[in-house]
């Protein structure tokens, strides 16, 4: 059901050497790249008529409008289970929490007398939010997308989730019902790398269609199509990562439940058949306790058999085993997990020691899912190793550092002359001179 990898013995290899012993899913963004160039190239010149058609042709049925009318949001609120919407509710007010902290401030330094450098942020003007469709419907990305924006201070946010020919064209009502929820009006029935096009291109209205204006950064997982798109028109549009398969890694010891630990292994690989799931462990019989576990709950799962076999048997997925916690922990940095989970004697002190990591989630009571939905954090996280350079979305995803220069006549005459020393050093005589022209071509010497 999942393989063996045994790491145990010999010294681990450093760097990447290490990185290429352990399982990864294929995730060929650049071969995807001349699929999606087409496509966006095609919503560029001829905008929405191309957007529905492309989506039509990838099978995500025809939208009866490509933005969705603001009543159907509020009659998939109004038609919303009560039980998920209270759920909806807390994982927002949870995520509202979290995200209100990372607000950052204006920093004013002094440098010297009568010379500052304030750094201010700013959030983007305008983002274009994506929230995937397909095998499961995904309002928890709308609030881990939506929360951090809003409360950036972004003023533009637009939706865009494939339309579902089960909802006469229309994204899932669930998605929908979340977006009211948020207060996001402005939702389009659009999938796939023509949605991303849309954001980045913007469309004009016409008589059959409404327009969507053009955003300066998108953001949310997709599929392998989205991740292409995102690659091609960043520049274009900023973006938060190329997102690939989700992945689990987690770091056990003896004292870690099976039970557990199966339970999560599967949680993930229920995503898609490229799910990966690691164990990485220095006890063997919890190793055989994990994979005995995983052959009795596999079988009693709803999607066993077109999503969590074989995600699990996948060359994605695997029991890595290594000699100690410290070898553990090198193994576990090296993957650089999406979600990395520690369930290890003294957890929370192992978790500090984790320099690679999307998320960390400490102990047998903090289990991934509970990032999925409720614990206040952000579940859309870097993914195929990223981690070890990128970060999850947050606040901060949104917001622009601006400095702000401003020096007086005595605070520039005092650094005056390092000015024009380092510009004639780098053969740039110009910027020397600009410092130069202010003080009648006679720079005060130190």
């Amino acid at each position: 059901m999942i393989s063996r990898i045994d790491l145990r013995g010999d010294a681990l290899p450093e760097g990447g050497a290490l990185r290429d012993l352990l399982p990864r899913a294929e995730f060929d963004v650049e071969a995807a790249l001349e699929k999606v160039r087409p496509v966006c190239e095609d919503v560029r010149h001829r905008g929405a008529a191309a957007v529905v058609e492309w989506g039509e042709k990838f099978g995500d049925g025809r939208p009866r409008r490509l933005r969705v009318p603001e009543e159907e949001l509020r009659r998939a609120l109004d038609d919303l289970d009560p039980e998920v919407r209270a759920a909806l509710e807390e994982s927002i007010r949870r995520a509202r929490t979290v995200h209100r902290e990372q607000r950052r401030t204006t920093v004013t330094t002094q440098v010297v007398d009568g010379g500052t450098v304030t750094e201010k942020w700013v959030p983007v003007e305008r983002v274009g939010l994506y929230v995937p469709g397909g095998r499961s419907v995904y309002p928890s990305s709308v609030v881990m997308n939506v929360v951090p924006a809003q409360e950036a201070g972004v003023e533009g946010i637009a939706i865009a989730s494939p339309p579902q020919a089960d909802f006469d064209g229309l994204p899932h009502p669930t998605i929908l019902a979340a977006c009211a929820l948020l207060g996001v009006d402005e939702v389009y029935a659009a999938g796939g790398a023509q949605a991303v096009a849309m954001f980045a291109y913007g469309t004009r209205t016409t008589p059959e269609y409404d327009g969507c204006l053009p955003v300066n950064l998108v953001t949310g997982p997709g599929n392998i199509y989205v991740a292409a798109a995102k690659r091609l028109l960043k520049g274009r549009i900023g973006i938060d990562a190329e997102a690939g398969p989700t992945e689990i890694a987690i770091l056990a010891d003896h004292t870690a439940d099976p039970v557990h630990l199966a339970a999560d292994l599967i949680s993930q690989a229920e995503h898609d058949p490229m799910a990966a799931s690691v164990l990485v462990t220095d006890s063997e019989e919890l190793a055989a306790a994990t994979e005995a576990e995983l052959t009795t709950q596999v079988a009693a799962t709803k999607h066993a058999a077109d999503r969590v076999g074989p995600a699990l048997a996948g060359r994605q997925s695997a029991i890595v085993l290594v000699s100690g916690i410290d070898e553990g922990l090198k193994v576990v940095d090296a993957y650089a997990a999406e979600h990395l989970e520690i369930q290890t004697a003294d957890a929370t002190a192992v978790a500090a020691r984790v320099r690679n990591a999307g998320a960390i989630f400490v102990g047998p009571w903090s289990p991934v899912s509970l990032g999925d939905y409720c614990a206040g954090s952000n579940h859309v996280l870097p993914t195929g190793g990223c981690a070890c350079h990128s970060s999850g979305l947050s606040v901060q995803s949104f917001l622009r550092g601006i400095h702000i220069v401003d020096y007086s006549r005595d605070a520039l005459a005092e650094v005056a002359h390092h000015v024009v020393t380092l510009a004639e050093a780098e053969d740039l005589p110009a910027h020397g001179a600009a410092v130069k022209a202010r003080f009648g071509w006679k720079v005060p010497s130190a």
